[in-house]
Formats: C-alpha cells, structure tokens, sequence
C-alpha cells in the first residue's frame, strides 16, 4: 500500500513537471532529444518530462537597444562619434533561436557597420543636417540584414553625433559670426526702413505745404479777382444808369470842374488840367464874356463912340445906359441858369 502511494506520489510530480503555462508575448521554443520540435505559443501546453526540453523563451515585445556611441570618419575626413538607437522586435521565434548566436550582439556591429558605410558617403555639414536621411538609410539597411535572423526593425534614431572640440569651436566661431552678419542685416534693413519712412514722411509734408499754399493763393485770387470784378460792375452799373439819366452838358462840365476841385485840393504844386476840361471851362466862360459883351458888362463906365473932339451932350437917352439895370438883367438870367443845372444834378443817382 505505502509502495503505491509513493508510484502515485511520483507520477503525480512527474505530470506536474511536464505542464507548463506560456504566458502572453512569450514564444517557447521545445526540443526533444536535442532537436526542435515546436513552438508554443501562449496558452497551457503539456511536455514529456526527461525527453521534451525548453530551450529557450522568447519575447515578442519591442526591444530598445540603445548602442554606445561609435566612431565614425565622414567624407571629408572629419572623426565623429555617433550614439544610435534601434527599435526591434522578433517575428519568428525559432530563427531568432536558431538563425544567429547572439542576435543582439549581432544587431550592434550590424548598426556600426552600416552606419560607418552611411557617414563615409556625406560631408560634416551633410552630416550634421541630414539625420532624417541616415536614420531611413540604416533602417533600411538594417532591416534586410536582419530578416533571417526572425528580427523586424521598426525604427533607427541617430541620437547624438559629437565633433571633435576644434570642429565645435569652429563651428561656434561660424555660428557667432552668422549671428553677427545677421544681425548686421537686420539692423541695415531697419535703418533703411526708417529712412524711406522718414523721407516718405518729409515728402507727404511737403506736398501738404505746396496744396496748402497753392489753395490759400487760389483763394486769394478768386477773392482779389471778384472783387476787381464788382469794382468794375459797379462802375459799369454806374455808366449805365449814367447813361440811361442823359445829363446834360452843363452838368457834366460842372462834374469835371469838381474833380479838378479836388486835384487843385492836394498836396502837389503843378497841376495839369485836360484839354476837354478847359475847353468846357472856356466854353462856359466865352458864354458869359459873349453875354457880358452884348449888355456891355465889364466896364462900368458908359461907352463913348464919338470922336475924340466931337462934344457929347449929357442930355442925349441914347448915350446914356443904365448900367446897374443891365448887370442885374445878366445876374438874374445867370442864377436861373444854375439853378436848372443845380435841380437837374441833383435829380441823378451817381455811383462810383
């Protein structure tokens, strides 16, 4: 009885040993008898204990390999050492198992190998601007290689790429003075801004002046010019209604003795009368001597016609005139006449 327990005790254990759990993104790879004989996936699976072995577990999740930086020497002969970084992971369990000794290993000079052969074919500049380009390059690179070793590579990242000091140097030194020439440019451009802006400025003003001045003179000589221009109507008003009145002779010769009343009135001590005026002046005058002459005006005493021996009788009418008769005949006769040429100026409208 106690023999049996114990048989049942040890198949029990035995059947324990040969169950085993794959858990999830774990690939196991069995062998019997030291050869491959499947894969399991995840999931409870059975083995014979003694002759099925696990050789290895394999994990289906995406690796980082971060690599240590490499040396590597560009086109021109410049040494740099660049860092990469690899993400991977296994599509096939069993030649990830059996395709390579050590696939991780193998991924790493597989990574500085290709990215020696990259960085040979670009320049420091090219290098140093074209990350983009490397990384598609290497990955493609890497990819093809690593196909029959069962390893995807999703993604290849150039982390860092040191110079050597003196090219940094120098590169700060280029860096310093781009900075330099830019900001050289940037202050040309504002002064040149601000130069345009200012004569723009000046100019604008200028043409506001010239407008200013130039309306203020129209302005001016539209004023000046309407004036002239009513002095000149009003005058012409004046002749027309001068006109239309018809003044006579007489007071027309009377207006010009006036203005010339008004000449002789200034501060000049030659005046210059016009030969209309004083043949109007002389005419009025020769009508009085001619008046004068014929009631014998301007000598008081009476007019002898006889002989110079020839004796006069004082008791003769016919030599004898009535002188203060005959001057207050010619007085009366000329008030009359003034007074009509009084009453007819005074009945016209004159504007000047």
């Amino acid at each position: 009885m106690i023999a049996l327990i114990i048989i049942a005790v040890i198949l029990l254990i035995i059947i324990a040993c040969g169950v085993r759990v794959v858990p999830q993104t774990k690939i196991y790879i069995i062998e019997r008898l030291g050869k491959y004989r499947k894969s399991w996936d995840a999931g409870i699976h059975v083995k014979i204990p003694i002759i099925d072995n696990v050789v290895n577990k394999v994990s289906l999740k995406e690796k980082v390999l971060d690599f240590p930086p490499q040396g590597v020497i560009t086109k021109d002969n410049v040494a740099m050492s660049i860092d990469s970084v690899v993400y991977m992971c296994v599509t096939d369990a069993k030649l990830f198992t059996y395709g390579v000794e050590n696939p991780i290993a193998g991924v790493e000079n597989l990574c500085a190998t290709t990215l020696r052969n990259i960085i040979g074919t670009m320049d420091l500049d090219t290098t140093l601007s074209g990350r983009d380009q490397i990384n598609k390059n290497l990955e493609a690179e890497l990819d093809a290689a690593t196909d029959k070793w069962g390893i995807k590579i999703n993604r290849v990242e150039v982390k860092t790429i040191q110079p050597p000091k003196d090219i940094l140097d120098v590169m700060s030194k280029q860096m310093r003075a781009e900075r330099e020439r830019r900001q050289t440019v940037l202050e040309a451009e504002a002064h040149k801004e601000s130069s345009v802006k200012r004569a723009e400025g000046d100019k604008a003003a200028k043409v506001l002046a010239a407008e200013a001045e130039r309306d203020a003179q129209i302005a001016l000589a539209e004023g000046k010019a309407r004036s002239i221009r009513m002095v000149y109507e009003a005058e012409a008003e004046g002749i027309e209604r001068l006109n239309k009145a018809q003044p006579s002779n007489q007071i027309l010769r009377m207006k010009g003795i006036e203005a010339m009343k008004d000449i002789a009135n200034g501060n000049s001590t030659k005046v210059f009368i016009p030969s209309s005026i004083m043949d109007s002046v002389g005419d009025t005058i020769g009508d009085l001597s001619i008046k004068a002459e014929a009631f014998d005006i301007g000598n008081n005493m009476p007019i002898n016609k006889k002989a110079k021996g020839a004796p006069t009788s004082e008791s003769d009418p016919a030599t004898k005139v009535d002188s203060s008769k005959v001057t207050k005949e010619v007085q009366a006769a000329g008030a009359q006449q003034r007074g009509e040429v009084e009453e007819n100026y005074a009945n016209m409208e004159f504007k000047y």
